[in-house]
Parts: structure tokens; C-alpha cells; sequence
């Protein structure tokens, strides 16, 4: 069992007058972050999947404040709707539930953001807190064994990811990814209308893998997948995104005539998944990719940091035409501050153009040998 950082800030936030929506992909550990949860909080808890057929049924046709009570109980102080994305206007039954009986603590998981975050924004504002879990950090891993042990199995983490299955099946990770994989990964997204050729989007993840770490053009990926058009790849990166699959950086521009205005890299929440898109579980010495296997875990598990700390930051990648670049940037409080990663310790030296045009607040090279501090462990 697996200790994750959302559970206590989330365990603080119950009874607090507030509908709690907590999104993740599928298979990252929603379920089990509850059901601890719930232990903790011990209280009459009602736990409602919308996965199943007769749980989805009741809820699409309870109408009133009255029937949606009772479908949860009326005497219990705690109601879990799994999956909750999968029910007919959602955000208003919410909404009539928190209205007619504030005292229940409602929360609600979502593996993609498609339908439950539009339909709640609304109907739910100022009546909610949201949360994001991603597969397990790097942070956690370290908080659930020790810095001597993830540093041991940072190579493993590498190529089969964090996801807590995976974590926890030692031997058997290529098995366990490649179920996640197959199984849960896109179930979301080709639920979706109009989405009938899971073809087109394995073929679109597949060249997305393979082009982490560099800018990404809409037109040659439809031109890589074959018999798509530009709006459809942009439209299947968005509902990637949005099923928590993949997630952008769009490039830094303010000032240099020659900087890339409108650019973007996508890279993929979990190492494993990529790996498994590419049908390629090498240890990262004996890669030829390794640099965007490093950039692509360093970059998420930023993002899962300043997330879970709460960081509020800008996060962008920063290129030119004439090929200067930088990897990540950061945006805090109006500072900047640029990280370049490599796999090695070595000398960088970061653009010139970049310095001399922006105020730039520390310029870092991030390598094997000081990542940790980059990841909030000093």
C-alpha cells in the first residue's frame, strides 16, 4: 500500500462545505487513495461505481434532490461516485445534492476530464475543490521506501513508469504495463463519439513516443498516421490530454524575432506507457534514446511536483529557428528560470541570445547527479 501526497491534503478538505472531484487516469490509484480515505475517516460511507450498468442506470434517471439522497442513503455522511464522468448531466446532480444536503461530503472520481469537468465547472462553481492524481512520483517513492532504494530502481522506473500496479509486481512490470496499456488506457477516449478507428490513435501515440523531446507538427503526424487531417490529430491530442494520457509544452516566446512562437512538445505522464508504445524495454544504457527518456521522466515528474506542492508556475520548452534551445522553463512570480537536461554530468552551455534578452533567474543543468533537488528532495 502505497502512501500518496494527496491523501492527507484531501482528508483536510473533507467536511468543508465542498464537492471534491479527483481526476487520474485509470489504474493510477484513485480507487485505493479512497478506500484509505475512508478508513481514515471512518463515517457511514455510500461507495457508488458508475462502471456498473445498474449504478449508471439509477443515476441517469433520478431527476430530484430526493431520489439522488436516497439512491446514496440518506444516513450516510460520505458518498464516493467512481468514474462519475459516465453519468448524464453530472455537474447539475451534484450540484442538487449539495444544495438539498450540504452535511454529505460527495466526491467524485474521474478518469477523463471530457465530461465531468465540463459539466461541473458550471453548476459547481464555488462549491468545489479539485484535485489531480498521476502515477506515483518519484517523491513518493522516495517517501514510501527510502532515497537509497529509488535510487536503485531509478532505471527500472525509467523504462516500466510508476503506475502502483506496475510498482507493485516486481518481475512481471512488462506484463502489468502492457495490460494497463491494452486495457484501461484509451477506454475513455474511444467512448468518445466519432472516435472509430483505435488504429488511428495507437499509430498518433506511437509517433507521439518517439518524438518526445521534439517540437511536434500537426501536419506531419497526420501525414504519419495516414487518412487523418490536422483538425483530427489536434482533436485526438486533446482528448488525450484530457484522459490525463499525455500533456503539452508550449514554447516560450516574448521578445527575439527568430524565437518559435507557436510550437509544442507533448510527453507522456508515465515513462512506462511510452516504452510500451514503443515496444521497447531496454535498461537506458543500452538505449540510443536515453536523453529523451531522461528529459520525458524529468519533465513529468516536475509537473507532478509543482502540482502536488502546489506550485503555481508557467511551464514552457524555448527554441529558435536557428536551432538554439532550451529544454524546460519555468515561469514563477514574473522570475525565470531554465533547466537543460542531459544524462551525464557536463558542462552546458545555456544560449547566449536567451541570457542576454530575458532576466533570467538561475539557469541549472540537471543530470543523475543533482535530480533529486529538482524533485523537491534536498
Amino acid at each position: 500500500m502505497l502512501n500518496r501526497e494527496l491523501l492527507q491534503r484531501i482528508q483536510k478538505n473533507c467536511f468543508e462545505g465542498k464537492v471534491i472531484l479527483l481526476f487520474g487516469a485509470r489504474q493510477v490509484g484513485k480507487t485505493t487513495l479512497l478506500e484509505t480515505l475512508v478508513s481514515k475517516l471512518n463515517v457511514p460511507t455510500s461507495w457508488l461505481n458508475a462502471d456498473e450498468a445498474d449504478i449508471l442506470d439509477a443515476f441517469n434517471t433520478a431527476t430530484t434532490s430526493s431520489q439522488l439522497i436516497n439512491l446514496m442513503g440518506p444516513n450516510n455522511k460520505l458518498v464516493i461516485i467512481d468514474e462519475a464522468q459516465q453519468i448524464d448531466d453530472i455537474g447539475k446532480k451534484l450540484k442538487l445534492i449539495f444544495d438539498s444536503k450540504s452535511t454529505i461530503q460527495v466526491i467524485a472520481t474521474g478518469s477523463s476530464s471530457f465530461e465531468l469537468q465540463n459539466k461541473t465547472a458550471e453548476p459547481l462553481t464555488g462549491r468545489k475543490k479539485t484535485y489531480q492524481l498521476f502515477p506515483v512520483s518519484y517523491h513518493e517513492l522516495v517517501q514510501n521506501t527510502s532515497l537509497l532504494e529509488s535510487r536503485r530502481l531509478l532505471d527500472t522506473r525509467l523504462v516500466f513508469g510508476t503506475y502502483p500496479e506496475v510498482i507493485s509486481n516486481p518481475g512481471k512490470e512488462k506484463e502489468v504495463l502492457i495490460e494497463i496499456a491494452q486495457s484501461y488506457l484509451y477506454k475513455d477516449v474511444l467512448k468518445v463519439e466519432n472516435i472509430r478507428k483505435p488504429s488511428h490513435l495507437e499509430k498518433l501515440l506511437k509517433a507521439l513516443a518517439f518524438q518526445v523531446g521534439s517540437e511536434v507538427s500537426y501536419h506531419e503526424l497526420a501525414q504519419t498516421v495516414g487518412n487523418i487531417d490536422t483538425a483530427t490529430v489536434e482533436k485526438y491530442l486533446d482528448m488525450l490530454e484530457k484522459a490525463f494520457v499525455i500533456f503539452k509544452l508550449p514554447a516560450f516566446s516574448r521578445n527575439l524575432r527568430n524565437e518559435i512562437k507557436k510550437g509544442k512538445k507533448y510527453y507522456f505522464y508515465d515513462n512506462g506507457i511510452r516504452n510500451v508504445l514503443m515496444s521497447n524495454f531496454a535498461m537506458p544504457d543500452m538505449r540510443l534514446d536515453k536523453g529523451a527518456l531522461w528529459e520525458n521522466f524529468l519533465t513529468a515528474e516536475r509537473i507532478k511536483f509543482n502540482h502536488y506542492e502546489q506550485r503555481f508556475v508557467n511551464s514552457y520548452y524555448w527554441r529558435t529557428h536557428d536551432k538554439a534551445e532550451i529544454d524546460y522553463l519555468e515561469e514563477v512570480d514574473g522570475t525565470l528560470h531554465a533547466f537543460e537536461f542531459k544524462w551525464k554530468e557536463q558542462k552546458t552551455r545555456f544560449p547566449s541570445s536567451f541570457l542576454q534578452t530575458y532576466p533570467v533567474n538561475s539557469a541549472t543543468v540537471i543530470s543523475k547527479a543533482n535530480f533529486e533537488s529538482f524533485l523537491g528532495l534536498e
